[in-house]
């Protein structure tokens, strides 16, 4: 065996084993948002500080580094397994290195502390209790960009941990791009005169019910129940803890059809993606998903552009109507689409129709970008967020917890991750569009409760790929063409304007 050979075997190993590490934290972050009584916190916080600066000793050690100098001159194929595990490994470890290990366990320390009180916060409609935590927050990661280094926006260095190699100055050139022309799109459909009936689904939807129906169609589409579970939580979410164990969750609302349904095929949809990566190299860039944007892909191409669509509904309606007789009596599968796909400007993100989506989502960007570059005080930020959202969606924001207490992302010292939410539908449209060109009569199959040449090609393009390519290499790769915002306005306007006559 040759000395790279041996320092590969070595490095992956190490490596491998940071990822299982990495893996209880996965599984003590499940249990703090499903099951955890709330007087667990404290202690909580200091195990996920314990297990941060573990994860983190682990990979930044110096014998990980004296074996990518080993590894990094030997000469592998571009592309294999060891190139790509090299290449991701050494990015990450330069990228970690920068930061101390105290840093890392007052991040963890104070997110985990700070996530139950921004649930009272929300509760109690009170941005006030939040602020000195969203300000701590604030603070470390702004230490923690300068750590890490960026050459124009220390918003850079917090984005590329979610979405490799993409830049804020990119985004805004993207985003500025795409938002008039979905505000454009907003009048239109505003100003039409066919009205859908909302109420159809804000009609009484037991629980229990949606729950059945929602694991009926996880497993339709191609969800392995035997590998994973669903649990209910505040703020729906994907995890997996290792393979064979990845967990889904959401929210039921009785009286809202589309929160839990919706739900289920939008973290089905992650779920589907984490299923689908190579089991085997498991803990190393060769069994994780390429970025955050494309995991959102996944799931919004679940969520919108299948399970919104009429082709699903012609398949599935039949069910809807024996699990909901009550709910769907009168209710045409005309009415239903429309119902579902309602565009009207809305205070809650997650709830967002697919045309002003990603206006939650660009104000989003625009306000934490903010907040890291030091432009705007955490203490503004509600003012701020008031201010833009009536700008963007044309509505005034009524108290804290329809408008900057939301989002739980925040509270978990996220920041870089909203704009993968964009990124996520405008690669979704793309590859969508690829996949009805390169699958016949794909739709066809839907109406016949035929998902699995979606869900195969989806395996073979983007899953089974896992870091081989970086995000846009990617969607180049999969679709033949740069990444554009053209091919989810196309969908929007095709969508759209049939269902609105605009």
């Amino acid at each position: 065996m040759g000395k790279a050979e041996k320092a590969y075997r070595e490095l992956t190993a190490l490596v491998r084993e940071s990822g299982v590490l990495q893996s209880v934290a996965e599984l003590l972050e499940w249990d703090q948002e499903v099951c955890m009584p709330p007087g667990g916190n404290a202690h909580r916080a200091e195990q996920m500080a314990l297990l941060a600066g573990m994860v983190h000793e682990k990979i930044t050690s110096p014998r990980i580094g004296e074996l990518l100098a080993v590894c990094e001159q030997a000469e592998y194929r571009a592309g294999s397994a060891e190139a790509v595990n090299i290449r991701e490994i050494g990015r990450r470890y330069r990228k970690k290195t920068c930061l101390p290990a105290k840093l890392v366990r007052e991040i963890a320390r104070v997110t985990a502390n700070a996530h139950p009180v921004w649930v009272e916060a929300r509760e109690k409609n009170d941005f006030a209790l939040f602020r000195p935590h969203l300000e701590r927050i604030v603070a470390l990661r702004r230490e923690q960009a300068e750590a890490v280094g960026y050459e124009h926006s220390p918003y850079d260095a917090l984005l590329d941990d979610y979405e490799p190699g993409e830049r804020t100055a990119r985004l805004t050139g993207l985003f500025g791009a795409l938002a008039p022309k979905l505000t454009d799109l907003l009048r239109r459909i505003t100003d039409a005169p066919l009205r859908p009936d909302g109420s159809v689904v804000r009609r009484r939807f037991p629980a229990a019910a949606q729950r059945a129906l929602g694991i009926e169609a996880a497993r339709a589409i191609g969800f392995d129940f035997n590998s994973g579970r669903v649990d209910p939580v505040v703020h729906p979410f994907c995890l997996t803890v290792g393979p064979g164990d990845v967990r889904i969750t959401t929210r039921y609302n009785e009286n809202f059809f589309n929160e839990a349904f919706f739900g289920f095929m939008h973290e089905t949809g992650h779920g589907l993606y984490e299923q689908g990566l190579p089991a085997a190299d498991f803990g190393l860039p060769t069994g994780e998903s390429v970025s955050l944007g494309i995991h959102e892909s996944q799931s919004r191409m679940w969520e919108n552009c299948v399970g919104r669509s009429r082709p699903f509904w012609e398949f599935f309606f039949p069910r809807l109507a024996e699990t909901f007789p009550r709910a769907t009596s009168g209710v045409s599968i005309e009415h239903w689409l429309r119902a579902i796909n309602q565009v009207q400007p809305s205070f809650i993100r997650v709830e967002a129709d697919e045309v002003t989506y990603n206006l939650h989502i660009i104000l989003r960007f625009e306000l934490e970008r903010a907040l890291i570059e030091g432009t705007l005080a955490v203490a503004d930020l509600p003012a701020a967020w008031n201010e833009q959202f009536e700008r963007m969606l044309g509505l005034a924001v009524p108290d804290d917890a329809q408008g900057v207490l939301q989002d739980v992302h925040w509270s978990a010292g996220l920041f870089g991750y909203f704009p993968t939410y964009c990124l996520g539908n405008l690669y979704a449209a793309q590859f969508f569009a690829a996949a009805q060109e390169q699958i016949p009569l794909l739709e066809h199959g839907f109406a016949d409760g035929n998902f699995l040449p979606l869900l195969a090609w989806l395996r073979e393009q983007i899953h089974r790929r896992a870091m081989s390519l970086p995000p846009r290499e990617l969607v180049r790769e999969v679709t033949g063409h740069e990444l554009s915002p053209s091919y989810l306005l196309d969908y929007l306007e095709s969508k759209f304007s049939t269902l609105y006559g605009v």
